[in-house]
């Protein structure tokens, strides 16, 4: 039985296609007056550099790879010194058809997909936003990182008969502080440690918190809370240096940063998040609404033969979606403001989760017209829904009115 051809529209005079792996780049060359030709090429800088000689000989023009992991960024990197436009794709957008799988058939469709103009390169930020970027999320991660340590040490406590959690409603705050490092300095006046950092505002009395903290510290758990608490002042150390070289890459961004800061509920790490995410130049999403679906923060949409079958949210930029979550739960709880009404009007019919990412939605929608526009957030109130509200429904019984041959006149 004789093999069919897939004829496809040539867009692309000659392009490339990229299979990326840790070791290997597999590449394929295809269009007008040139043969169709694959190589393997190494992913050492001189391999690929030996890649963008070969391709620059052929006049190749364009070139397409799929974002595998984190393989592509030096492939991207060494490329952009070659007179080629390199689109980084994502892998879902370029699933092969069912049948045999290959490196040389990868690349071979990406290639096949590439000149026929069906792919579309993702969002690739400057390089001073992708330096912010590693900063920001490394930082992110040391922040988690003490944070657990935290909740260790509590469970250690417990184990020793502590009950500080019982007592003391913030953990990591003043007081329960000021408790864990005299217990682990191993005071046995605990009554007057507790005198040193009680205020009127625990609901404790200092009788109760005293019996709390009154446990059987062994000498392997205060060994295992003194390593927990040098593991915390280093990460602590660390996230401080990395807050200096932030503040020297975003000396450029400052009154974008400033402005973000207009937001209900962003404060000044947010708006660093926001800018480390999505950039300072809007002109590269076509919308806030193409901003929006890039990171997966609007609903997606499945529906087939008229039905609708699901539209739960797209899988986009996670950083960023985390981010604007937790930005849409301070704004929640900014009195007086805009977010506040929506997120009580939404959370009655569509539960937090789903209400919370639609404030995260309008919070970014905001960040795209103030960043594109340089203006600061206007807050229209906490009042304006239910004015808007009120007017829709007089408008409403006006045109009911004027249906069943009722006039309606002003009265002054």
């Amino acid at each position: 039985m004789a093999k069919k051809t897939i004829e496809y529209e040539q867009v692309i005079e000659r392009g490339c296609g990229l299979d990326v792996h840790r070791d290997t780049v597999v590449a394929t060359v295809m269009g007008k007056g040139i043969q169709t030709e694959t190589r393997t090429f190494g992913t050492t800088t001189s391999s690929l550099k030996e890649l963008g000689e070969w391709l620059e000989q052929l006049k190749v023009t364009d070139g397409a790879m799929e974002s595998t992991g984190i393989y592509w960024k030096p492939v991207l990197h060494v490329l952009r010194e070659y007179p080629l436009n390199l689109l980084v794709v994502n892998a879902r957008h370029i699933k092969n058809v069912p049948g045999r799988k290959t490196d040389k058939a990868d690349s071979q469709w990406i290639c096949k997909l590439l000149i026929s103009g069906l792919l579309k390169g993702s969002f690739i930020p400057p390089e001073n936003i992708q330096a912010l970027r590693d900063l920001h999320r490394y930082k992110k991660k040391l922040v988690e990182t003490v944070a657990s340590e935290k909740n260790r040490i509590i469970r250690v406590l417990e184990d020793a008969n502590i009950k500080l959690s019982s007592v003391v409603s913030d953990t990591s705050g003043v007081t329960a502080t000021h408790l864990i490092n005299g217990l682990i300095e191993g005071r046995k006046d605990l009554e007057k440690l507790v005198s040193e950092c009680y205020h009127k505002k625990l609901q404790s009395s200092p009788k109760q918190i005293v019996e709390a903290i009154n446990g059987r510290l062994t000498p392997h758990l205060l060994f295992l809370l003194k390593s927990m608490q040098k593991h915390i002042q280093s990460v602590t150390d660390q996230i401080a240096e990395i807050d200096a070289e932030i503040e020297i890459h975003i000396k450029d961004f400052e009154k974008e940063i400033d402005l973000l800061q207009t937001i209900p509920g962003v404060g000044k790490e947010g708006a660093i998040g926001i800018v480390a995410e999505i950039g300072v130049d809007m002109d590269v999403f076509p919308s806030e609404h193409h901003l929006a679906s890039h990171s997966g923060m609007c609903p997606g949409n499945n529906e087939s033969a008229g039905k609708k079958k699901s539209s739960r949210t797209r899988q986009g930029n996670k950083h960023l979606k985390a981010t604007l979550t937790e930005l849409a739960w301070g704004a929640t709880r900014t009195k007086k403001s805009f977010y506040k009404a929506k997120y009580e009007s939404l959370v009655v019919r569509r539960g937090k989760k789903r209400a919370l990412l639609a404030i995260g939605h309008k919070i970014l929608c905001a960040s795209y017209h103030i960043i594109k526009k340089k203006e600061p957030f206007k807050e229209l109130g906490y009042e304006y829904l239910a004015e808007r509200k009120k007017k829709n429904r007089l408008e409403y019984l006006k045109r009911e009115l004027k249906e069943h041959g009722y006039k309606i006149e002003k009265v002054a």
